[in-house]
């Protein structure tokens, strides 16, 4: 697992974070997952390579994903390793391939007219991640699969609502366009970084919108996996305090620094995560408000 340890490591996501509260075996496994989502997203992301070769490295590793799917000999290094943690969780391609769907998605799709597209993405770019999670931290309801679709999409809001203006910079805009359009914000003072009152209450419509998930994940998480779930608890956690601290600052995200939560602050939510799993705590530290 040398490679997708050294992609985690040097990746500082939140998500890699989560992993310090799985067992070894596990660790391992979620390091070779993320490497992958790291790889197909970075290859999405390069905006240096014209779009027509991204889309063929894409389809790449979407063949590649498959041989080792089917048990066959994978050529990436990243494959190599995630082989071993396919054939021992039984991951599904269909769910890879979904999410190299949404990585080609932003290859070509720049705008989301309404919360039904933009669901639709989060779903493949995040709720997938998800799926194949707890599929290696393991549980026994299947109402587990349900609680991974709305945190992917509540996680992944919060980040949309972070991003704003570097994705502006991408000429990308991920708000939904109806909410933008009801409050009067055009498309264009996205782009120029424009912070206004009505951005602020465009923006917090999504953010409502995102508190749903996170209230749909809490109450769908069953009591028996939550101690399995612990480190998809911790992003929560992290995530939603983000949420906060977002509506905190008013939504006003086109300053030079994005809006992110300190090393004491991850460090505090590590421990309270950890003892409210362990001491029998009911409900998850997310979606309270």
């Amino acid at each position: 697992m040398q490679t997708s340890e050294a992609i985690t490591r040097r990746s500082g996501s939140n998500l890699a974070l989560a992993f310090i509260l799985l067992p070894k075996a596990r660790r391992q496994g979620m390091a070779a997952l993320y490497a992958f989502c790291r790889e197909v997203d970075d290859v999405a992301d390069e905006d240096s390579r014209p779009v027509g070769e991204r889309a063929q490295l894409l389809q790449e590793w979407r063949a590649d994903i498959r041989t080792a799917c089917d048990g066959g000999e994978p050529r990436f290094a990243v494959n190599q390793e995630l082989k071993t943690v396919i054939q021992q969780y039984r991951l599904p391609f269909e769910l890879f391939n979904e999410l190299i769907l949404g990585c080609e998605t932003d290859l070509t799709q720049h705008r989301y007219a309404t919360y039904a597209d933009l669901e639709q993405y989060c779903y493949r770019v995040a709720s997938v991640v998800g799926l194949l999670s707890i599929e290696i931290f393991g549980y026994s309801n299947p109402a587990c699969r349900e609680y991974a679709v709305h945190l992917g999409r509540a996680l992944q809001f919060t980040n949309i609502l972070r991003d704003v203006r570097r994705d502006a910079e991408r000429g990308r805009i991920y708000l939904p366009l109806e909410e933008l359009h009801q409050h009067g914000v055009s498309e264009d003072s996205i782009l120029r970084g424009e912070y206004s009152e009505a951005y602020r209450q465009a923006a917090q419509a999504v953010a409502e919108r995102t508190r749903h998930y996170y209230r749909k994940a809490r109450e769908t998480l069953p009591q028996a996996d939550r101690r399995s779930m612990v480190a998809a608890e911790l992003m929560g956690s992290v995530y939603w305090r983000l949420l906060v601290k977002l509506e905190a600052a008013r939504f006003d995200v086109f300053g030079p620094e994005p809006t992110r939560l300190t090393r004491w602050q991850k460090v505090a939510l590590i421990a309270r995560t950890w003892l409210r799993i362990h001491s029998g705590a009911v409900a998850p530290n997310y979606g309270t408000s």
